[in-house]
C-alpha cells in the first residue's frame, strides 16, 4: 500500500474512531509502513489511532515509531495508558524511552509500573549513551546446566512470549555467572534426558556493560551471533544485545559518522524531521571555525604577494593545484576513518600503512604533474610549467598523508577520527597548498 493511500486510510478511522478499520490496516500494512504513515499526523492524532489498537498491537507499532516521535506521543498520553504500554513494550525499548522523557514524566510514571518492570527500566537507563548497557535487553531466556533437555524445552516454551530471543539461550550458576551458551536447534536434535552442561558450549564471546556499541557491533558481525550476552564488573549475565538493536546501532553510528565528516555534529532527529533552527546551531560552529582556518590561506596568499604581481600566469593555476591536494586529502582521510571504524587498521599499523601512502601518493602526483606540466607550458612558459609540476607532486603528497595522518591523530588522543574528514582536512591542505606552490615559485622563479 503507497504512503499516501495508507495516510488516508489511517486519517478516516481516526475520525471517524473505526477500531475495525484500524486493525484491518494492521493486517494489510506491515507495522514499520504504518508507523512511517503516522509521521504525518499530530502527537495526539496518533494517539487516538493508537487507542483503537489492542495493547500488544500498540506497543508493537510504537516500536517502529522514531525516537523523537514516540517521545513526543509519549508526553500527550495519560499516565495510565503510558504505564500500560511500557508494561508491552520490549524492555531495551521501554528504557530508552524512559530517557527520552522529562524528569517530570519520568516521576509521574514510575508509580504506575509494577515493581520489576520499574527497577528494570531504572537500570537499563542508567548505563551511559552508546554503550553495551544501553543497547541491551533484559529480555533473554536462562537455563541451568544441571537440567535435562527436557526440562529446559519447557522452560523456554513458558518463557518464549515474553523473551525477545530463544533461539540462544544462556546457561549460568546459582550467581547468574555465565558458564556456557546452547542453541534451540540443539535443544530440539538432543535426546530429551541429556543434560545441559553435557550440550552447551563454554567458549562464549562476551561484552562489557561500559563497552562502546561500536566494539559490540563489530562482535556481533564478527562472530556472526544473533545475540551477544553482557556482562557486569563481577562476570553476572545482566542482559543481551540482538543483531537487530546491533544493526540499528550501526546504522546510527555510520549516519553520525557521515555528519561528522561533514563537520556537521550529530543531529537529534532525522533530517526530515528536524527544524531549520537545528540544523543552523549544528552547521554554525565548523563553519565559522574553519572560515578562520581558511585564514592561514589568505596569509599564505599575502606573504607571496610580490612573487604573484611579478607572476601573473601563477594565479591561474593556484584552484587547480589547492583543490588537487584537497582531493587527495579527503580520499586518504575517508579511506583511512573508515578503516580505523571497521578494525582493518590499527595504531600498530601506523609506520606501514604510512609508507605505502607515501609510494602512492608520490606515483598519484607525479601523473598529476605531468598532465599539469603541458598545461603550464601554454599558459607560462618552461619555468612555470616545472613550478606547477613539482607543485602539484609536493601539494598531492602533503595532502594524502595529513588525509591520512589526522584520523590516527584524532584516534590517539580519543577523538572521534571521522571529524578528520571532509571539510577540516580541506581547510588544512589548502593553507599548506599555498604555502608550497607559492614557496616553490619564489624559489625556483627568484633563481
Amino acid at each position: 500500500m503507497q504512503k499516501a493511500t495508507l495516510f488516508a486510510t489511517l486519517e478516516q478511522a481516526v475520525v471517524a474512531g473505526d477500531k475495525q478499520a484500524a486493525r484491518a490496516t494492521l493486517e494489510i500494512a506491515h507495522a514499520a509502513d504504518i508507523a512511517q504513515a503516522i509521521h504525518e499526523f499530530t502527537a495526539e492524532q496518533a494517539v487516538r489511532f493508537m487507542s483503537l489498537l489492542s495493547l500488544p498491537d500498540h506497543a508493537n507499532l510504537f516500536g517502529y515509531l522514531e525516537p523523537n516521535a514516540q517521545a513526543e506521543i509519549a508526553r500527550v498520553m495519560t499516565r495510565n495508558d503510558l504505564a500500560a504500554l511500557f508494561s508491552q513494550m520490549e524492555a531495551d525499548e521501554r528504557a530508552d524511552l524512559f530517557n527520552r522523557l522529562s524528569k517530570e514524566d519520568q516521576h509521574a510514571l514510575l508509580p504506575g509500573l509494577a515493581q520489576a518492570e520499574r527497577e528494570d527500566v531504572r537500570r537499563l537507563a542508567s548505563y551511559p549513551e552508546e554503550t553495551a548497557g544501553a543497547l541491551m535487553t533484559s529480555d533473554y531466556a536462562t537455563l541451568r546446566g544441571h537440567w535435562e533437555v527436557r526440562k529446559a524445552l519447557k522452560r523456554l516454551r513458558l518463557e518464549a512470549p515474553d523473551k525477545e530471543t530463544i533461539y540462544q539461550t544462556y546457561v549460568i550458576d546459582g550467581d547468574r555467572h555465565l558458564i556456557g551458551t546452547v542453541s534451540l536447534r540443539e535443544l530440539i536434535l538432543a535426546n530429551p534426558d541429556r543434560l545441559i552442561e553435557d550440550l552447551m558450549r563454554t567458549e562464549v564471546v562476551s561484552a562489557k556493560v561500559d563497552d562502546d556499541q561500536e566494539e559490540v557491533t563489530k562482535k556481533i558481525r564478527h562472530y556472526d551471533l544473533l545475540a551477544l550476552p553482557v556482562m557486569d564488573s563481577e562476570q553476572r549475565l545482566v542482559g543481551i544485545v540482538t543483531y537487530d538493536d546491533a544493526m540499528d546501532a550501526a546504522v546510527e553510528e555510520a549516519t553520525e559518522d557521515a555528519q561528522k565528516s561533514a563537520s556537521v555534529a550529530k543531529l537529534d532527529a532525522p533530517m526530515n524531521q528536524v527544524s531549520g533552527w537545528e540544523l543552523y546551531r549544528k552547521r554554525v560552529f565548523w563553519l565559522v571555525l574553519l572560515v578562520f582556518g581558511s585564514l592561514l590561506s589568505g596569509a599564505g596568499i599575502a606573504y607571496f604577494e610580490d612573487t604573484i604581481a611579478k607572476y601573473v600566469a601563477l594565479v591561474f593555476f593556484m584552484p587547480l593545484l589547492v583543490g588537487s591536494g584537497g582531493n587527495a586529502g579527503s580520499q586518504s582521510a575517508a579511506l583511512m576513518v573508515r578503516a580505523l571504524a571497521t578494525g582493518e587498521v590499527a595504531m600498530k599499523d601506523w609506520a606501514k600503512v604510512l609508507g605505502r601512502e607515501c609510494m602512492v601518493a608520490g606515483a598519484l602526483g607525479i601523473t598529476m604533474a605531468v598532465a599539469v606540466f603541458a598545461l603550464g607550458l601554454f599558459r607560462g612558459g618552461f619555468e612555470i610549467a616545472i613550478v606547477v609540476a613539482l607543485a602539484m607532486i609536493s601539494v598531492v603528497v602533503a595532502g594524502s598523508l595529513i588525509g591520512l595522518c589526522l584520523p590516527f591523530i584524532l584516534s590517539r588522543v580519543k577523538l572521534d577520527p571521522a571529524t578528520a574528514s571532509g571539510p577540516l582536512v580541506t581547510t588544512i591542505v589548502d593553507a599548506t597548498g599555498v604555502l608550497i606552490y607559492f614557496g616553490f615559485a619564489t624559489f625556483i622563479l627568484g633563481l
